[in-house]
């Protein structure tokens, strides 16, 4: 499905009534809830839970993840058309890819409808898996629970209280339907990690040139990988 199926060149549907509970679109969420501002992801504080991300030096994330002590909660967020949702058509892809994979999934019914819960091998040993998705205003989440979280939801009340207070800002551009939508990390953590990169250089820098005056040979300047 191309871009201009996705129907984002129009403006975007007004707000529908207010959720019971989230992933909540920006234009119905409740206010007084501490976020973790992600770009197009805002992720709840909870106590006890613990966000990680994968980003690239620029601070364009690849990856979100929730720890709460042995389960774990992926985050993702895509593009998706105006007029339906997609999750349907994405959970069954998710399953024949699995089945591809040797692993035998289970279609249930969980607090946000359909889901898939399969168990798979990790280096760790067999782990279970529990696939969510959520269709908003032209967006979907998938949440994608693991560990004790996959196989029994109450084990981890944080991870659900973070899914149930979520809150997706879609933005008004035109995007292709599934299209990762832009997470970036918090300018004040690019700009202190961006900081302290500096000073680590700089004192490699004056550490090499310390050890180069006593040879009498210049030294290069370490690169930022």
């Amino acid at each position: 499905m191309d871009a201009a199926a996705a129907g984002d060149g129009d403006e975007p549907r007004a707000a529908k009534s207010p959720r019971a509970e989230g992933p909540y679109d920006v234009t119905e969420a409740p206010a007084g809830i501490a976020q973790l501002d992600l770009g197009a992801l805002k992720v709840p504080a909870v106590d006890g839970v613990e966000v990680r991300v994968q980003a690239d030096n620029d601070g364009k994330i690849q990856q979100i993840v929730l720890v709460f002590e042995e389960s774990a909660l992926q985050l993702g967020v895509f593009a998706a058309p105006r007029s339906e949702g997609i999750w349907d058509e994405v959970r069954g892809e998710i399953r024949k890819q699995l089945f591809n994979d040797g692993v035998a999934a289970e279609e249930v019914e969980g607090d946000y409808g359909a889901e898939l819960r399969a168990r798979v091998r990790t280096p760790d040993g067999l782990t279970d898996i529990r696939f969510v998705g959520v269709d908003g205003p032209r967006w979907l989440v998938r949440a994608v629970f693991q560990g004790p979280a996959a196989a029994d939801p109450s084990v981890a009340p944080p991870l659900l209280e973070c899914l149930r207070n979520l809150v997706v800002e879609r933005g008004h551009e035109a995007m292709p339907v599934r299209e990762p939508l832009p997470l970036n990390l918090p300018k004040e953590v690019t700009e202190a990690g961006a900081q302290q990169q500096d000073g680590e250089d700089e004192a490699g820098e004056a550490s090499a040139n310390g050890a180069d005056a006593a040879r009498r040979k210049p030294s290069p300047r370490p690169r930022r990988t």
